[in-house]
């Protein structure tokens, strides 16, 4: 079907959108009806078909269930419309936008969109109505890199996620557990996007001293600092027109936060040394093992800077979480590492299986990675066993070291509260029965928020 015999339908109580979508789309296709009120979908339906429908997820209309655009769309398909549907969303309503996708959605927009990407969308909808086949990511990769499987539920979700918010330019936050995957999904997202043959620069800005924070990030010019023996720009300006993606940004101190904030806002950097700013263009992504919940801990966190940086967040779950996916992940390992050291291909047998399934993983996917990798070195025969798979006692060890410190602070922490009680409150009593000075008391007092 040529894209200028099609036919549009646009849903949206903003007369302002609709007479901005029909001068944008009346050069381009062949027919473009525009209407207010949701409720008058069937009887539209009922005297014509469509090519395509661009649906609005919120209307101000008798119906209230807070997700409009689910209602309206399940509508379209009851009434039978062989339409495609495109959802009009905005930031805030993304993950409604991807359930969207599941209740039978072909694509969604979000507001502000660029018109060549709305044009783009539309003419994809028209091209694929009569010849659906399997989902393609954008640039033409099939779903997903070798490199990120899954076939459980929960990273089906995150497939559609990506799929959708990578050809955006949203702020990105990626939490979940050391070792879940969290760069190769900022790489994802990067390479499924508009800036994919743009450059791709990562920072682990936990591991920065304050003194490194700034010249790392920002740049600085010769003489700023003893060091400082020529211009260097900082990873801000590496990444300009590409993806900066920000790991560990939850292990930044209060003042880098301020420091980065500036940044972000003002969408300029400075180098040390100097006072010339410099704008930048970038798509910002940032992971941390901290989850959310700690984060809003202002005294621990700026939520300025939350908000900046989480436009949407992708919560990735820990391997023990996601099922069949560690046996999916396993056999990739095992086809990666017998041809890495030459060796024939391996079979798991039921008692490898077994306890690759009933194991915890508490270094998650990179614990899995390298347990397969040591098995592969260690193989004798065709086929890896249960015995064959060892898991390193360094993850185990660091688990039990975390119990126990975490069991040790109960116990300080109840004693604390203990002898303060029987002593009425006067500190300085307590302190001198606990054998300490006022001030490490205090210091425990602020440690444990008492």
């Amino acid at each position: 079907m040529s894209f200028k015999t099609a036919s549009v339908l646009i849903i949206d109580d903003d007369v302002d959108v609709l007479t901005a979508v029909r001068l944008l789309l009346k050069p381009e296709v062949k027919e473009i009806v525009t209407e207010k009120n949701p409720e008058n979908i069937r009887s539209i339906l009922a005297k014509q078909d469509f090519d395509v429908i661009l649906l609005d997820m919120n209307f101000n209309s008798s119906i209230n269930t807070g997700n409009e655009g689910i209602f309206w769309l399940k509508k379209i398909k009851e009434f039978r419309s062989a339409a495609s549907v495109i959802m009009i969303t905005a930031y805030g309503d993304i993950d409604l936008a991807i359930r969207s996708l599941k209740e039978g959605a072909y694509d969604f927009i979000v507001k502000p969109w660029h018109n060549e990407k709305l044009i783009a969308t539309i003419k994809e909808a028209v091209r694929q109505k009569d010849n659906k086949g399997n989902a393609v990511m954008p640039n033409g990769s099939t779903i997903f890199e070798k490199e990120l499987l899954g076939e459980s539920e929960v990273m089906q979700d995150i497939f559609y996620k990506i799929q959708k918010i990578a050809p955006t330019d949203a702020n990105i936050l990626i939490l979940g557990e050391n070792g879940t995957g969290k760069e190769v999904i900022a790489k994802a997202i990067h390479h499924f996007s508009y800036r994919s043959t743009k450059p791709f620069i990562k920072v682990d800005v936990g591991a920065l001293t304050e003194s490194l924070f700034e010249s790392e990030l920002f740049g600085h010019k010769k003489g700023a600092f003893t060091d400082a023996r020529e211009d260097r720009e900082g990873r801000f300006e590496a990444a300009n027109t590409g993806t900066l993606f920000l790991d560990e940004i939850g292990n930044i101190s209060l003042h880098q936060q301020a420091k980065l904030l500036s940044v972000l806002q003002n969408r300029q950097v400075i180098r040390l040394g100097t006072n010339e700013p410099k704008p930048i263009d970038i798509r910002l992504i940032c992971a941390t093992n901290i989850p959310i919940s700690e984060l809003a801990n202002e005294s621990r966190f700026r939520k300025d800077l939350i908000y900046r940086i989480n436009t949407v967040e992708i919560i990735v779950p820990p391997l023990r979480k996601r099922g069949n996916d560690i046996l999916l992940l396993a056999y990739h390992f095992t086809k990666i590492y017998c041809n890495k050291y030459l060796k024939p291909k391996l079979e798991l047998d039921k008692t490898a299986k077994e306890k690759l399934l009933n194991y915890h993983y508490p270094g998650n996917v990179r614990e899995l990675q390298y347990a397969i990798e040591r098995a592969v070195i260690m193989s004798e025969d065709d086929v890896l066993s249960g015995r064959d798979i060892l898991f390193s006692p360094i993850e185990t060890m660091t688990v039990e070291t975390k119990e126990e410190h975490s069991n040790l602070s109960t116990v300080e922490k109840n004693t604390i509260l203990k002898v303060i009680e029987k002593n009425n409150g006067n500190i300085s009593k307590a302190a001198k029965e606990l054998g300490i000075t006022r001030t490490a008391l205090y210091r425990r007092l602020s440690k444990y928020d008492i």
